[in-house]
């Protein structure tokens, strides 16, 4: 039988930091810290795979209890207590530790082993009879909370009389006999709920509290944890029954929480907060507003600079920031946890990048430590400084970014709301784990109590949500759905705005502007200005190095395609011609042509398109000098171009000169019952040559004037929805015959390229046919998934996130790519094709082209490049990066 509890004290443990998998993280960092020598209270682990065991079975595992006592026994001998003994009783803290870290969303018990004869021993052993009666009703409270079932609610009532009839402000002001006096209330309302007595014995309360932790392995809130950050459901968590160090025993005694670098913006110095004469609950919780960290060099000196050396060498260990937990105990420091901190991206990029100049870390390493998604909180936009508008109150920055929403005060309401396509902002006194689904939902947090280190706090820096917390000024009223100010009242549904790096509120809707980054990228801001953009320059320079594939943009302007490169983009991916046409005077012409009775009338109206259709081209061969430019030819159906009644009808009618019936006629008889399947792509360059024709003179002419203004040109011309080789080779010689004439008569020579888009399964499965008169594949997979799996993009989104929670689809596959199925399809054709042309670029067009994973794939299938919006074109270029070093290229 394997092993399933391992045990840490004295110097000494049975794991270490690489068991994570066994002992979750945090078992596997208090074995590893014990192993180092930091002072970490004795206990042991239960392994993660009892939870799973026990979940499935509804039992215990066979031979735990044995371990559990065995090391219990070893647990007493290494803190000279006993468990149950009333005279000098050993305490335990029973907490969970997930492989992943998941903050606050599962089980914890503090003071475990309390009971009416011990309470006694401990206020003899500790020589104050307030701190024994405060941790037992501490103690009750989070039992009859995790293990028995009580609301929270129903505790907090009675806690919150006893200090209106004892007239104090804070639960640290309560005296012994209040707390006395408080237990028996407390043990009553336990009663009175279960209808059984609190239980006495510390056997039966350390299997209760186990089982517990173990069953909020599936509480809603970590559930929907793991289904948003993409943990597996199988991991597990693993119990640690500690022993207590008390951090409630007085003035020279206290509890904090730390990171070894700010968590937002990534500044090395020491950062944190603590509060004297509390336990740990008290900081994570929000339920007292601690001191800044700097403070306990004056309350805790001696502590203090224990601390300060503990917590630089933990970094220097892990060789990265990390986010610790800390008691102090009548003067002497304890840690309780250390893990990897959570941080914004800002911070993230910014760590990165000054450990690799500390030399702790290298630039490969720094790369892999940045995730792609992350990448986005930084193009985040921030709140226009002219909008002058003055707040209504300041808080704490514990996230930075700018979100407008209406206020919403409970998150069950901020995701209903969110679901209909409203912007939220979730507004609670402090955040529990039970409101995750909420902070999911909403577009920033804000929260009136609670520090940098609450849980509303940790949970927004780990999401990339703006959020601000510890507003003091804010007297929220969760009853009424309203808070109130300096005041002025802000009701549900109200507008207001955060600023979650300066904590501001404001009420109303403001105007924001780009972050720095886009700002530099923009040319608005000089980079020497913004120290967030140097280090994300430097971090994507080395993401650059590493990869293999190539990141093209999708852009369809001049201006489009500036910003594209601004943002590395190496080329165009896909330039789509249709948007040209909607704008202005060219709708009219587009419509003339579609109009027009015979082919003269189309040639004509398409005369007046081509010169709109080369200044286009101009401004986008000119921007993207030197790199590829692919240009699908016009793909959608011709109905989408021309109105369907009202106003717009009648003023084109009077343009054409046509009878307004006539033209009803003839915008009913292009209508098509399933126009994605229908007369479009290629279809209609077939159809109407002519328009292709148009279309490639228009690409030739402004390639060569571009060229000679002196700027190399690169065009690549694509033939979209091609399901045969014939309609290729049809499309392809028009191309070919338009280059011809245009090159012959301004000659001039210059090279292009002629491919087609895969977004139909014949052609895919035909691969090889194409590829022989193809120079290029571009994988249009927006349409390929659609085809594929016989889904309309437009209509799924009603049931596909159904198929997604019952996991009928992993994910949605219009956002990650159906790996087993269009995966397939793209491999296929990739093969196919450069068996017949061994040169033939391949690369991807679609929505998929900015999605991590999806790049992943495309990597692994041996693609040339990705193509995405211009704003994920810096996330692609991290996500390639990764790419290639977790397949070892």
């Amino acid at each position: 039988m394997s092993q399933l509890v391992y045990f840490f004290g004295n110097g000494k443990a049975d794991g270490t930091r690489d068991l994570k998998a066994v002992l979750g993280g945090k078992g596997a960092n208090l074995a590893e810290m014990t192993n180092l020598g930091v002072p970490v209270p004795p206990g042991f682990t239960i392994a993660c795979s009892a939870c799973i065991d026990f979940l499935r079975a509804g039992a215990r595992p066979a031979g735990l209890e044995e371990e559990v006592a065995a090391n219990l026994r070893k647990l007493e001998q290494a803190s000279g207590r006993g468990f149950g003994d009333p005279a000098n009783p050993l305490l335990v803290s029973v907490r969970s530790g997930a492989p992943v870290s998941m903050p606050g969303m599962m089980e914890t018990i503090l003071n475990l082993g309390l009971n009416d004869r011990t309470v006694v021993g401990l206020a003899q052993q500790s020589g104050n009879a307030r701190f024994a009666y405060d941790s037992y009703r501490r103690f009750i409270q989070m039992y009859g909370d995790v293990v028995l079932g009580v609301p929270i609610q129903s505790f907090e009532h009675l806690l919150a009389a006893k200090r209106m009839t004892a007239g104090v402000a804070t639960d640290a002001e309560l005296s012994e006999d209040a707390l006395r006096n408080l237990v028996e209330e407390y043990k009553q309302l336990v009663l009175h709920t279960t209808g059984a007595e609190f239980p006495m014995d510390p056997q039966t309360q350390l299997w209760g509290a186990i089982e517990a932790v173990w069953k909020s392995w599936m509480l809603k809130k970590a559930v929907d944890y793991r289904r948003v950050n993409g943990i597996a459901e199988t991991l597990g968590t693993a119990v640690n029954v500690v022993a207590m160090v008390f951090g409630n025993m007085g003035d020279d005694s206290g509890t904090g929480v730390a990171f070894t670098r700010n968590p937002s913006t990534g500044e090395k110095r020491f950062y944190g907060e603590f509060l004297v004469n509390a336990q740990g609950e008290d900081v994570v919780a929000g339920i007292r507003t601690p001191l800044d960290i700097d403070e306990m060099a004056n309350r805790l000196p001696s502590a203090y600079q224990e601390l300060l050396a503990t917590q630089e060498r933990l970094e220097q260990h892990y060789r990265d920031m990390q986010d610790i937990e800390f008691t102090v105990e009548r003067g002497r420091l304890f840690l309780l946890q250390t893990r990897t901190g959570k941080r914004t991206a800002a911070a993230a990029i910014r760590i990165a990048d000054e450990m690799v100049a500390e030399g702790l870390i290298s630039r490969t390493e720094a790369v892999k430590r940045v995730e792609p998604q992350q990448l986005d909180q930084v193009l985040h936009p921030i709140i226009d400084p002219s909008a002058h508008a003055t707040p209504i109150a300041t808080g704490l920055p514990a996230s930075p970014g700018a979100a407008s929403g209406r206020a919403v005060f409970d998150p069950d309401v901020a995701e209903q709301r969110a679901a209909t396509g409203e912007r939220v902002i979730l507004v609670r006194e402090e955040t529990t784990p039970e409101d995750f689904h909420g902070i999911v939902a909403a577009r920033a947090v804000l929260t009136a109590r609670g520090g940098m280190t609450s849980h509303a706090a940790v949970v927004a820096r780990g999401m990339g949500k703006c959020a601000v917390v510890g507003c003091k000024d804010i007297q929220v009223d969760v009853e009424h759905r309203r808070f109130t100010v300096n005041g002025a009242t802000i009701n549900e549904g109200d507008w207001i705005t955060l600023d979650g790096a300066s904590g501001r509120v404001f009420s109303g809707d403001l105007p924001t502007i780009p972050s720095d980054v886009v700002r530099v990228l923009s040319g608005k801001m000089h980079g020497a200005d913004s120290r967030v953009y140097q280090s994300f320059a430097r971090l994507l320079g080395w993401a650059d190095e590493a990869r293999r594939l190539r990141v093209r943009a999708n852009a369809d302007t001049p201006a489009d395609a500036r910003i594209a490169r601004a943002f590395g983009a190496e080329g165009i991916g896909l330039c789509r011609t249709e948007h040209m046409f909607f704008e202005g005077d060219r709708i009219t012409a587009m419509r003339e042509m579609i109009v027009a009775r015979d082919e003269g009338g189309r040639r004509r109206a398409l005369a007046k398109l081509l010169p709109m259709q080369r200044q286009d081209f101009d401004g986008i061969f000119e921007a993207m000098a030197g790199y590829p430019v692919t240009i699908r030819l016009l793909d959608p159906p011709l109905h989408e171009f021309l109105p369907h009644g009202g106003e717009d009808a009648k003023r084109l009618a009077r343009t054409l000169g046509m009878r307004r019936e006539e033209l009803n006629r003839l915008v009913e008889g292009l209508r098509e019952t399933n126009p994605m399947l229908g007369h479009r792509g290629c279809r209609l360059g077939i159809t109407y040559p002519e328009i292709t024709e148009m279309q490639a003179r228009a690409i030739f002419e402004a390639a060569v004037r571009v060229k000679r203004r002196g700027f190399e040109v690169r065009p690549e011309i694509m033939v979209p929805l091609v399901a045969t080789v014939k309609e290729f080779e049809n499309q392809r010689a028009i191309i070919e015959d338009a280059a011809r004439q245009v090159l012959g008569a301004m000659g001039e020579d210059v090279p292009y390229t002629i491919g087609t888009m895969i977004e139909l399964p014949r052609a895919a499965l035909t691969a090889d046919e194409i590829a022989a008169h193809a120079e290029f594949f571009s994988f249009g997979t927006n349409d390929l998934t659609q085809t594929t799996l016989g889904l309309s993009r437009d209509d799924a989104g009603r049931f596909l996130p159904g198929y997604v929670e019952r996991g009928i689809f992993p994910d949605d596959p219009f956002q990650t790519i159906d790996v087993n199925g269009v995966g397939k399809l793209v491999r296929y054709a990739v093969t196919e094709g450069r068996r017949v042309r061994a040169d033939l670029k391949t690369g991807i067009c679609g929505e998929h082209g900015g999605d991590p994973r999806s790049i992943r794939f495309c990597h692994d299938a041996g693609l040339n490049y990705v193509s995405c919006s211009p704003f994920r074109v810096p996330i692609a270029r991290l996500a390639a990066a990764h790419a290639a070093l977790a397949s070892g290229d």
